[in-house]
C-alpha cells in the first residue's frame, strides 16, 4: 500500500512508520520538519519511506502526494500535558488539531485518485471526565475544553465521507512505551519521589503502544472497521493502581503524592489532564475481535521496563 502519514516523527508516529515499511508498505511522510524526519527516516535504512515537507495549516504543492494513495493516517497534534494552557496553547492545541485535518480533508477533496480511507486521530477526552462513568464508543460527548476539540477534530475528519473515503476515527488513552508519559515519569519513581496525582482516584484509560500501533494497521486492512474506535487497553486502572503498578514494576518505594493544588498551580487548566480522567472501554476493538497483546497495566509494564 502506499500509506501517507503526518505527525510521523511523534512518539507513536515513528514507531508506526518503522513496522509498516517492516510490512513492505510505501509510506509518505508529510512533516513540518523535514530535517527531522528526514534523519529519522534515512534513506539507507528506509527505503520506502519518502520525506515530504509541508505547511499543516495550509494547501501547497504536498497535497498532490494525496492522490493515488491508498490511505491517509493523520496523527498530527501538539502535546497536551505538561505544560500551563495559556490562551495561546490552547489556540494552539485547537490548531495543530481542527485546523490541519480540515486541511488535510481539503488535500483530499483535491485528489484525482482519493485514498480508500483516513485514519484520523481523536481522544478519550472526547467523552469527559467522570469518577463513576464507564465510556464506550457510542456514548456521548463532554462539555469540557478536550471534548469540544475533540468533537470539532473529528466533524472536520467526517467530511471525507461524503467523498467515498471511509473514516476511522481514532479515540486514543494515554499511550505507554518507553518514552513519552513514561520516560517523563521513570525518573521520580526510581529516585523514590513518585506517587499518586492528587487523590489518585481518577482514571488512567491507557494503551500499550505496540497495541495502539497493531491496531491502527488491523483498522487499516479491515474495511468493516468505521467510525469511532477506542485505542485504550481492555483493563483500565485508576492514578492510584498506575502508581502502585509501576512502582512495582521498577522495585521502587511511590508514596510522596503531588498534591492537586500544586499542579494547578504550576500548570493551571492543563492540570486537568493529570488530575481528571475516564474509565474508557475498547468496547469495538472486542467487537472486531482485536487481541490485545499487552490487556493489563501488569503485563504492559514489565514489558516496557525489561
Amino acid at each position: 500500500m502506499k500509506i501517507v502519514v503526518t505527525g510521523a516523527t511523534g512518539f507513536v508516529g515513528t514507531k508506526l512508520v518503522e513496522q509498516l515499511h517492516a510490512l513492505g508498505d510505501r509510506i509518505v511522510v508529510l512533516a513540518r520538519n523535514s530535517q527531522k524526519a528526514s534523519s529519522l527516516f534515512p534513506q539507507s535504512s528506509f527505503p520506502n519511506v519518502e520525506v515530504v515537507g509541508y505547511n499543516p495549516l495550509k494547501l501547497g504543492d504536498w497535497a498532490g502526494v494525496i492522490s493515488g494513495s491508498d490511505a491517509v493516517i493523520n496523527l498530527a497534534g501538539e502535546p497536551l500535558a505538561g505544560v500551563r494552557w495559556t490562551d495561546k496553547r490552547k489556540q494552539e492545541i485547537r490548531d495543530s488539531r481542527i485546523l490541519t485535518t480540515k486541511v488535510l480533508v481539503e488535500a483530499i477533496a483535491q485528489a484525482e485518485v482519493k485514498p480508500q480511507v483516513l485514519i484520523s486521530g481523536s481522544a478519550i477526552g472526547y467523552y469527559g471526565t467522570s469518577l463513576d462513568k464507564t465510556f464506550d464508543e457510542y456514548s456521548v460527548a463532554g462539555d469540557d475544553f478536550l471534548a469540544n476539540v475533540c468533537k470539532y477534530w473529528e466533524d472536520a475528519a467526517e467530511a471525507v465521507t461524503g467523498l467515498g473515503v471511509r473514516l476511522v476515527k481514532l479515540r486514543t488513552g494515554i499511550v505507554l512505551g518507553m518514552g513519552g508519559a513514561i520516560a517523563k515519569m521513570l525518573p521520580i519513581f526510581q529516585v523514590g519521589g513518585g506517587g499518586k496525582l492528587g487523590t489518585g482516584k481518577q482514571w488512567f484509560s491507557w494503551i500499550h503502544r505496540d497495541d495502539l500501533i497493531e491496531l491502527i494497521i488491523y483498522a487499516l486492512k479491515n474495511s468493516e472497521v468505521t467510525g469511532a474506535i477506542n485505542a485504550t487497553a481492555p483493563q483500565p486502572v485508576t492514578n492510584e493502581d498506575f502508581t502502585i503498578a509501576l512502582s512495582k514494576a521498577i522495585k521502587r518505594p511511590a508514596f510522596l503524592p503531588a498534591p492537586a493544588a500544586a499542579l494547578i498551580l504550576v500548570f493551571g487548566e492543563g492540570a486537568t489532564v493529570l488530575l481528571d480522567g475516564q474509565r474508557v472501554i475498547p468496547h469495538k476493538a472486542e467487537i472486531y475481535k482485536f487481541a490485545f497483546k499487552y490487556p493489563d497495566i501488569d503485563s504492559a509494564l514489565t514489558q516496557i521496563l525489561a
